[in-house]
């Protein structure tokens, strides 16, 4: 089956009756956010979904471009939530930026990993010393594109990995989605690792937990649908984005960094995050 997106949500909303017992929905509203909760537990349901094993949230929040004020965000609060129940409490973090910032719809994992507080070189004297207690050690790169510099992104977080030995791995990367209403109002983040492009028919060298040897975590916010979706006839295998991709890129990049940077250094404030990474 073909579904041209990378939301399980969505997927699972495809095969509707037909959807194996094997995947578990449950679903709240909380702080302003839907959450919904999937959890693919067997090779079979895994292969009707098109999705590995594993756990897989979704956050929907208000539009992205109609968000001002992150920090007073009830929907900030439900993401970092979610995204501290599904990492290790402790442990050194890789955080891979994945595309191509000179491609609008694309640049969101780039913009995302830019805004990461990386603390990997402070010394926990000096942290104690400028007022910030235990920091988490945080590292955060942009993989960059193939097209660019020869190398998959999987080869490049290999490489990293295998010298600065993380506990665990995010990669974070703009998605496809199959509903209009799903773009730039969505976070998707897994625990099973990610393919780079797999919902536009791009699909790159898989990044799990078995390529890097670690926890591979993602997180995504869909970009783009297929203009088949929209009745695109002639064009169906394009790719279209919202006209507020620009502004929608910002704030998504902003909000997903600072739920995530959240996450890993609980004992300080967004507004103190603000300041660190401004």
């Amino acid at each position: 089956m073909d579904f041209r997106t990378d939301l399980t949500l969505e997927r699972r909303e495809i095969l509707g009756k037909n959807t194996p017992d094997g995947v578990h929905y449950e679903c709240e509203e909380k702080r302003g956010a839907r959450i919904t909760r999937i959890q693919v537990t067997d090779s079979d349901s895994a292969k009707a979904i098109g999705k590995p094993i594993g756990k897989y949230i979704t956050v929907e929040v208000e539009p992205f471009y109609r968000q001002a004020q992150l920090i007073d965000s009830g929907a900030l609060e439900a993401l970092t939530q979610e995204l501290r129940d599904i990492f290790p409490e402790q442990g050194h973090v890789l955080v891979a930026g994945l595309g191509n910032t000179e491609i609008t719809p694309d640049a969101f994992g780039p913009k995302c990993a830019a805004m990461l507080l990386p603390t990997r070189h402070i010394e926990a004297e000096l942290a104690k010393s400028l007022g910030l207690g235990s920091l988490r050690c945080v590292s955060a790169f942009c993989a960059g594109v193939l097209g660019e510099t020869g190398i998959e992104s999987a080869e490049a977080i290999a490489g990293i990995v295998s010298k600065i030995k993380p506990d665990m791995v995010v990669a974070v990367d703009a998605l496809a989605a199959r509903e209009v209403s799903r773009l730039g109002c969505t976070v998707q983040i897994s625990d099973t690792g990610i393919i780079p492009g797999s919902g536009v028919g791009n699909s790159r060298a898989l990044i799990d937990s078995d390529v890097l040897g670690v926890p591979v975590f993602s997180l995504g916010v869909p970009t783009v649908i297929n203009a088949s979706a929209l009745g695109g006839g002639e064009c169906g295998d394009m790719v279209v984005t919202p006209r507020e991709i620009d502004l929608l890129i910002e704030r998504a990049s902003k909000f997903s960094a600072l739920a995530l940077n959240c996450a890993f250094q609980p004992h300080l404030s967004a507004e103190d995050i603000l300041i660190l990474t401004s």
